[in-house]
């Protein structure tokens, strides 16, 4: 390899930026309140994205935390991941998995 054209070389992990986290070791956590049927929606593909990547998932209800009442109320359901906002109001799957892949 040595004599390989950069091009053709792959990429060595950039000194000092963390490796991406593998899927099984992300959280997705959705923030709802209950008789919200776009979180139902929402709560669907990630169930579904999760259970083939092997990522843990789980809710929070607005309506029990003030904190994420105050943050959150106006874009429920929210979506985050590893604990950062990714979506909110509608979940699209295939970026859900890129996010959760890349």
């Amino acid at each position: 390899m040595a004599g390989m054209s950069p091009i053709f070389r792959r990429k060595s992990a950039t000194p000092g930026v963390a490796p991406a986290a593998a899927p099984q070791d992300r959280l997705v956590t959705l923030v709802r309140k209950p008789g919200c049927h776009l979180c139902d929606d929402a709560q669907i593909v990630i169930e579904k994205v999760c259970a083939d990547l092997g990522v843990s998932w789980e809710q929070k209800d607005i309506t029990e935390d003030q904190d994420l009442h105050e943050k959150y109320w106006e874009q429920i359901p929210v979506v985050l991941v590893d604990g950062e906002q990714h979506t909110f109001w509608r979940v699209d799957e295939g970026r859900l998995r890129r996010a959760l892949t890349g």
